[in-house]
């Protein structure tokens, strides 16, 4: 079972659809026993930094979650779930995040480009993982998003996307995978990379 986190903001239902399709039994849950009982944890979001911390926090969700995940149960973090592994956001003023990870997220800087980073982009790949199992590098994959995460540590940076800049755009470390692209989003290959997860789950010795 897969707890699908619930904290009132992004598109449950696609990620919820992509994970089922791909094998996975899925749990959409706003508690923190569920969390508990999961073999695995998928936190989606589309919004600011701010108000996912809020609303996780209103939840009672936080402690729970950094328990899980330092107990080695696999996460997936999409978009916001990604951003908020790291320390602090910039956006609509500092605001700080979980800190499994050293580093920050900032705003795309001003430039000829759109803003939001809106569309099909590519992904370099950095290094191996089980996440990317049979997914090729320049692969495309589906983004919206006007933030992206800067890492202190290179190691966990698992691809790379060209927009204006080369930023960060999915790490792991461990059990723990964090996307900025939207793979429920991105058609054959997104479910592939669902899938992967699904079976790294799936092989979790724990809960």
């Amino acid at each position: 079972m897969i707890a699908l986190i619930d904290y009132g903001m992004g598109n449950l239902r696609s990620v919820q659809k992509g994970l089922e399709k791909v094998g996975a039994k899925v749990n959409v849950t706003d508690r923190a026993k569920d969390l508990r009982t999961a073999k695995g944890i998928v936190l989606p979001g589309v919004g600011a930094f701010r108000d996912c911390i809020h609303e996780l926090t209103k939840l009672g969700l936080i402690d729970t979650l950094l328990e899980e995940i330092s107990s080695g149960k696999p996460y997936l973090g999409i978009c916001l779930g990604l951003q908020i592994l790291f320390e602090e956001s910039e956006e609509f003023g500092r605001c700080n995040g979980l800190g499994i990870f050293k580093g920050k997220v900032i705003r795309f800087r001003e430039s000829d480009l759109k803003i939001p980073h809106m569309g099909w982009n590519t992904i370099n790949i950095k290094k191996s993982s089980s996440i990317l199992k049979d997914i090729p590098d320049q692969s495309y994959f589906y983004f919206v998003h006007s933030y992206y995460v800067v890492p202190e540590d290179s190691e966990i940076i698992l691809t790379s996307t060209e927009y204006g800049v080369e930023f960060t755009s999915s790490v792991s470390k461990n059990n723990i995978f964090g996307v900025q692209f939207h793979p429920e989003k991105s058609q054959a290959l997104g479910l592939k990379m669902l899938g992967n997860f699904v079976e790294i789950v799936s092989k979790y010795k724990g809960q």
